[in-house]
Parts: structure tokens; sequence; C-alpha cells
């Protein structure tokens, strides 16, 4: 079979490793690959579909600015300093990520869109792409949750008069001056844009599926644990995972304390159906709006994997760490229990480090490797308050 874009089946391109995603995950195994000895573009292909370095983050609202950022952990490697603190987070971490990936000479190719990752010749894997077609003898996915939000199916959607979009479509609270919202979610992005929003709308309403909780000061390292230890129980068992911030509950910040005082986050349980003119609860209450914004969260990316046939009878890939247990040559990286900047870290290295024991060794860096990759370059974190 030939992919529209790519070279025929014959000149599929043999490499060791190919990595999808050039978020945090991707670049984090990037670079742990280059570490490891695979030279990019020769050993390892980095594939990107977004137009540009930044991953999931350079399609954040644009007031979203980056002292609203409750973590960021830099990449292995290299600190993220001197940023501006009221620059809009998409500029401050697309940048970032663009020096990183220049200074590291990662060579991400963007951009790609990969169509299927399919079984191929002589045990190896055939990743067919818009950027050509590869043969890796392992692959490294880390293409993240940004490309499938999740919308919830509530009956009468399709008879609304306004407007439904979700969060990853939020152009910032201008678009709703003076308009009637009801914003669905119980996450820190619904939090965060219904706080943007309430002092320019009509009237807001919050509604969540589980009443929220909140947790005062940041989250604490037995609690960090607990919560990431819940997250790979789920796909340790082949289910579906559940993001980190889902069990860690809403950091609350001074903002929205003076939110809760106002009663701008006093939450409704989720309506029963939606109305040409707003929503109605199976209590009988209504609720009239203009708008409904669903901040409702994300699914896996992984549709491109879906000719392997990883999945469990649960909807999930189980995995053993990040490997795929169905596939050991597949890592998932940014996928459940490492879907955070430190996870995502952490699951690049640990993903190197067991392809390095089912491949062997790299060959050994060539005259025109950087001084750095035969150092033992520790991985430099900051956590942003």
């Amino acid at each position: 079979m030939n992919y529209s874009g790519g070279r025929p089946d014959d000149a599929a391109r043999e490499i060791e490793v190919a990595v999808i995603g050039a978020g945090q995950a991707g670049l984090a195994a990037a670079f742990h690959l280059r570490r490891a000895g695979y030279v990019p573009d020769r050993d390892v292909v980095v594939l990107d579909h977004a137009p540009r370095p930044g991953g999931a983050w350079q399609f954040r609202w644009p007031t979203l600015t980056y002292d609203k950022v409750h973590g960021m952990h830099a990449l292995p490697g290299m600190e993220l300093t001197g940023a501006d603190p009221a620059r809009p987070s998409s500029e401050v971490i697309g940048a970032y990520f663009d020096r990183y990936e220049r200074a590291f000479g990662l060579r991400v190719h963007r951009p790609a869109d990969v169509a299927a990752v399919r079984e191929g010749a002589g045990g190896r894997l055939r990743v067919e792409s818009s950027d050509g077609t590869y043969a890796p003898r392992a692959l490294i996915n880390a293409t993240g949750t940004w490309d499938r939000p999740f919308l919830p199916r509530v009956p009468g959607q399709e008879t609304f008069a306004g407007r439904q979009l979700h969060s990853a479509q939020y152009p910032g609270p201008e678009a709703f001056r003076g308009q009637r919202v009801i914003v669905v979610g119980g996450g820190t992005s619904a939090v965060q844009q219904l706080l943007e929003i309430a002092p320019v709308a009509a009237a807001t309403t919050w509604v969540t599926r589980r009443p929220p909780v909140f947790r005062d000061g940041p989250l604490g390292e037995e609690q960090g644990r607990a919560a990431v230890a819940r997250v790979e129980e789920r796909v340790r068992e082949g289910l579906p995972p559940q993001s980190v911030v889902s069990v860690t509950g809403l950091p609350m910040t001074e903002a929205m304390r003076q939110a809760r005082a106002r009663g701008v986050l006093e939450r409704l349980p989720m309506f029963a159906r939606v109305t040409p003119g707003g929503v109605v609860w199976a209590d009988g209450r209504s609720a009239d709006a203009d708008v409904l914004l669903y901040a409702t969260g994300f699914r896996a990316a992984i549709g491109h994997l879906a000719p392997l046939r990883l999945r469990e009878a649960g909807g999930g890939i189980r995995l053993a760490g990040t490997r795929v247990v169905r596939d050991p040559r597949i890592h998932l990286v940014g996928y459940g229990p490492s879907a955070s900047t430190i996870g995502a870290n952490r699951a690049g290295r640990a993903a190197v480090r067991d392809l390095r024991r089912l491949l062997g060794p790299a060959d050994e860096p060539g005259p025109g490797t950087p001084a750095w990759e035969h150092t033992n370059a520790g991985s430099s974190v900051r956590q942003k308050a």
C-alpha cells in the first residue's frame, strides 16, 4: 500500500527509532535518544504535525499568560529562564521549545502528518506519513491529546440556537462580552476560562458532572505519587487513562477565592438536556444561554496506531511503564500517568532506557557530535509556582 504523500513501499527508509510528536514528551525522548548515541535524521526521525515548535502550548488561548501557568517543568538539559510573566504562554513556551530543538540539533520534521503505523517487513514497523514512509525498529509515540477534544453527548444539543464550542477553541473573553455563558467542566481550563469570562458576560453558569475538589497550596509529594499511581493502575489494566489532574483536585488561587466570594464558582450539576434557548436539569430547573462552552478535556490521539491492534478489551492500551504490553517495540509517552510536564520528561528517559535494552547499544557518536553528547548531562527542572 502506498501513502499518497510518502515514498513507495520499496523505498521505506530504515531507521532505528521513530518519534511521533514533538511536545514535551517527544522532545524529552529525542534528547535522551541523542544522549544515548542515536543520531538525528540517521538513526532517529522526529515527526510533528504542528506548524511550529511548542507542542500543544502553541495553541493555548492568548490570555493564558505565563504567570497563569500552574506548573511548567523545564525540558531535560536546558532551563526556561528570563520569561516575561505577562507574555502569552503560547509564545513563551513555543520560543523555548524552538531554542531547545536548535540547541540540541533534534531536527524535527514538520509539518508531518502520520496517517498510520502498521506492521512492516523484517520485524520492523511501517510509519506512513506526509513526510515519507519510514521503517523503524521501534517507535516512541508522543502525540498527546490536543487533537482529540472530548465533547459529551447531551440530548437536544443539535437544537441549540446559540454557539457551542470546546475549550480548545476558546478565543479569549472578549468573544463572550454581554452573552449568557454556561461553562461545562471541572478542570483547570474550565475554571480559568470561567474566571476570564465572568467579568464581561451578561451571566455565567458553571456546570460539572461531579462536585469539584479544591486544594490549598502545592500538591505534596505523597499526594502526587498517589495520584499518578491511580492513573498507572488504569493503564496497567488496559483501561482508557484518566488525566493526572482529574485525581489531584483544583489548586485554590487567590483569584479563585475572590471569584468564589462573588458567587462565580457556585457549581451546578450536569444538565439533562439542551433546548434551543438554553439547558434544563432533571429537576425541571432551566437556564437561558447564548453559549455552551465545553471544557471537558481530551482523549489520547492514537488513531494512527489502530492498524497494530494494541487496544485491550477495556478500551485502553495496557502499558508496563511506558512500554506497550502487546508490542515491546512501541512506547507511549505523554500518555496516562506521564501526561504532565515532569511526567513527560521522566517517561522520555524511561522509554529510551528500555529501548536501548531492546535494540542494543547505539553506534559511537561521530566526529560531528556536539560536545554535550559526550557528557553525563542531567535533567534541569524548575517548578513554577
